[in-house]
């Protein structure tokens, strides 16, 4: 391309206007090392920062906590692991799940940690977010170990967060509460977690993103030999709605593309307040029918829980995982349809059935895993701390949502 005399002197301008000034107001990431830092230009300083590929793995290379064994500090939204994969019925290994993330997230930050779709920085924000290490979770007692899972969120999920612990929020008692997103671990882990949640919340709204349904009754799925047998990856929802944690008829599946054991675990399904819709829609209704059919099912004020399994992906995008299924979403499917979600009054999330040792050695499902995390958290970032004012307030949502959304009512879905 041939640049005409005064596009050369501009860019020439531009070019020593960035080098006066910096790009954007941006500041090279630090960290702790000062005895490493070398001056290169006269007035540099700062400290020297560890390279995306060396140091201690947290997600996205937030700085870590031991929340559990100390409530010193404060924060608005916190990463907890939750190593548990004894309650899968065809692939173990998502006890590495928790870890596997954290490494696929390394680089989430890299070049900043500015979402370009959401136009927000998750990691620069109004309040802050931590990585509080992992539960401790016994692998020899199922039954013991989900009661660490409870007991381990509900301590975080109960104190005081670092903004707005003053103001009055959405909790049953009142309070602000923080948000914490849970690296599984199995999907069973979702029952204690639910059963957290009733305790500061009551019963929830749940968006799902799956292949399977997970509502199948013990003796369908398992055979139930024991009480604890009857609670697995497949269940726990059907116990979720026996114990009366999940709000009525206000809870949703996405991606679902299971065979089943007959039509009547459909019926089944809505008995424990779901509806669905399945991977196979998108080529009907497209993203912005499904980002629609979701947010019309929960709405916009009631707190909302969100479930992600990763095999709602397609083995090809994920194939680490404990039951894979074929015809899945693209990666990219997801996290658009994810960032459809914006202005949902989500509390508290998940992210389960990553087993790190199916993985093919470019790490495909960890770094799928972490990316979608990463619009989890900006869209909690987006909508603000749980007060009441916020999460009751009128929501105006993003340039792209609103796009997706008025495609979907032109289709009058």
């Amino acid at each position: 391309m041939l640049f005409k005399p005064a596009s050369v002197a501009l860019v020439a301008a531009c070019a020593s206007c960035a080098l006066a000034h910096g790009s954007h107001d941006q500041t090279p990431v630090s960290g702790p090392h000062k005895s490493l830092w070398y001056n290169t230009l006269p007035g540099d300083g700062g400290t020297q920062a560890d390279a995306v590929f060396s140091g201690i793995s947290t997600f996205g290379r937030l700085p870590y906590f031991p929340c559990l064994s100390s409530d010193e500090e404060k924060y608005d939204i916190a990463f907890i692991g939750a190593p548990f994969d004894t309650g899968t019925s065809y692939r173990p290994g998502a006890r590495f799940g928790p870890s596997g993330i954290r490494q696929g997230s390394r680089r989430l930050n890299l070049y900043g940690g500015y979402n370009v779709p959401m136009k927000s920085n998750p990691f620069n924000f109004w309040g802050k977010v931590i990585d509080c290490g992992d539960i401790p979770v016994t692998s020899y007692d199922n039954h013991y170990a989900l009661q660490q899972i409870e007991d381990g969120h509900n301590t975080l999920l109960t104190r005081q967060p670092y903004t707005s612990a003053s103001e009055p929020g959405i909790s049953k008692s009142g309070k602000t509460l923080p948000r914490i997103i849970t690296l599984g671990g199995d999907h069973t882990i979702t029952l204690p977690l639910l059963r957290s949640i009733n305790k500061a919340y009551g019963p929830i709204s749940v968006i799902h993103f799956d292949s399977h349904l997970d509502t199948w009754k013990p003796k369908v799925f398992g055979g139930a030999p024991s009480k604890q047998a009857a609670i697995n990856h497949g269940t726990y929802f059907y116990w979720a709605s026996e114990e009366g944690l999940l709000a009525n008829d206000s809870s949703i599946h996405a991606g679902i593309r299971t065979t089943l054991s007959g039509p009547s675990d459909y019926d089944n399904d809505g008995y424990c307040g779901f509806t669905r819709v399945e991977a196979r829609e998108i080529d009907t209704i497209g993203i912005p029918g499904i980002i629609k059919r979701i947010r019309d099912r929960v709405g916009t004020t009631n707190p909302v829980y969100l479930s992600i399994d990763i095999d709602t992906l397609d083995p090809a995008f994920a194939p680490a995982t404990g039951t894979p299924e074929t015809g899945g979403w693209s990666t990219r499917e997801l996290r658009t349809i994810i960032r459809g979600l914006e202005g949902i009054n989500f509390v508290a999330a998940d992210l389960v059935e990553v087993a790190p040792a199916y993985d093919t050695n470019a790490e495909l499902t960890t770094m799928a895993a972490a990316d979608v995390l990463y619009e989890v958290m900006t869209i909690m970032v987006k909508k603000g701390p749980l007060t009441k004012e916020v999460s009751h307030g009128e929501y105006v949502v993003g340039e792209d949502v609103a796009r997706l959304l008025a495609e979907a009512e032109k289709m009058e879905l």
